[in-house]
């Protein structure tokens, strides 16, 4: 009889304060190697998935802005707006930011970061993943999968959660359509979003307030790829356009919506609203 799978994780502590310039490798290296297992083993092994927050590979890439500047951040690395809510500390925008990502603020974080500054999420969050493996391959001659994480809220569900922006060497979407199921049915829209459980089962250890930045994940070798293919990164995750049902928030779907009704309205009655109406859309 085979065994059973079995996943297990540990996160390190003794990651000191990432700072602009820092060899984040080095640093990961030197947690793993420090880290025990249930076993009694340390360092890295094939087939691990090392996981790290976008908040030190930010703070290493330099990504690291006075506080003050944080609205023009967020203003800066907006694509597309999304949904906006007033709330007593001000305006809550839900923006699609440069990386394709829909979330709060753009990404831009002021958590776990130097009083008076803001991070900014990493310019190319897949590109950072692949060379951070290639750094821990390297030294360590193990094959290894590298995810990059942030936090990002959920449609239709309270709570937080964490998910890959960033991945090298993962099998960051496993498509089993067409497969079947133990019942014999095929399998027509099943498509798992494997790096995204990885980062979310890290965050488990992790937390926000741990100072633990770096997670090893084991028991997931079959999803970690040969060290010389990096897979198609977390970028290949993000929803195209054209396949979002969900393209912005209903009370601003809702007013485009009464706006082009008083518009249509007005070319087929003259100039003049139906029914005269006028002014701003009601509420929903």
């Amino acid at each position: 009889m085979s065994a059973p799978p079995a996943l297990s994780a540990v996160a390190p502590g003794g990651v000191p304060e990432v700072r602009p310039g820092d060899d984040l490798a080095a640093l990961v290296l030197g947690a793993a190697d420090a880290a025990v297992w249930p076993d009694g083993s340390t360092g890295l092994r094939d087939g691990d998935v090392v996981v790290v927050t976008s908040k030190v590979v930010s703070k290493a890439e330099g990504r690291v802005l006075a506080a003050a500047d944080r609205e023009g951040a967020i203003t800066q690395e907006t694509v597309r707006l999304v949904a906006s809510r007033r709330h007593p500390g001000g305006v809550l925008r839900i923006v699609e930011n440069r990386l394709g990502l829909v979330m709060a603020a753009a990404g831009v974080d002021a958590s776990n970061t130097p009083e008076g500054t803001v991070l900014l999420l990493p310019i190319d969050p897949d590109a950072s993943a692949r060379a951070l493996r290639a750094r821990l391959q390297a030294a360590t001659g193990r094959r290894l999968g590298v995810v990059v994480t942030d936090t990002a809220g959920r449609a239709w569900r309270r709570g937080l959660v964490d998910l890959a922006i960033g991945a090298a060497g993962v099998v960051v979407l496993e498509d089993l359509r067409g497969s079947a199921d133990h019942h014999g049915r095929t399998l027509d829209v099943t498509v798992r979003a494997v790096a995204d459980e990885i980062a979310s089962a890290a965050e488990l250890l992790t937390g926000k307030t741990s100072q633990r930045p770096v997670t090893v994940v084991r028991g997931l070798g079959h999803h970690v790829l040969p060290p010389d293919d990096d897979g198609a990164g977390a970028g290949s995750v993000v929803r195209p356009a054209a396949e979002d049902l969900f393209r912005e928030g209903s009370a601003e779907a809702y007013a485009r919506g009464y706006a082009a009704g008083l518009a249509a309205a007005r070319d087929t009655a003259g100039g003049v609203s139906a029914g005269g109406v006028s002014g701003s859309a009601p509420r929903p």
